[in-house]
């Protein structure tokens, strides 16, 4: 995304009170204790297994550690993964 469509869409969420999360392509987590993550905007799944989730994002990777996960939902956008939650990290993608 160049800085000008940056630029304006941080305006549309300043001015025009839409929401950011939309606006600017950011994720939305929302973790239940430590049993429970559900993430809104994501762009796909990269990595995941019964220790490691790792979902694609519009600026790189979130990348959520633990043990036992079990993905109870996902849909084209959205994901709900439980188990028991260490760490929540966001990654830079490297390709850039």
């Amino acid at each position: 995304m160049s800085k000008w469509q940056q630029r304006v869409r941080m305006l549309m969420v300043n001015y025009l009170a839409l929401p950011s999360d939309v606006i600017l392509e950011l994720p939305r987590i929302t973790i239940i204790g430590q049993i429970h993550v559900y993430i809104e905007n994501h762009l796909g799944l990269a990595t995941y297994s019964d220790t490691e989730l790792k979902l694609k994002m519009k600026q790189g990777f979130v990348q959520i550690t633990g043990t036992s996960f079990v993905i109870k939902m996902m849909l084209p956008e959205e994901i709900l993964l439980e188990g028991s939650i260490t760490d929540v990290k966001f990654l830079p993608d490297n390709k850039e």
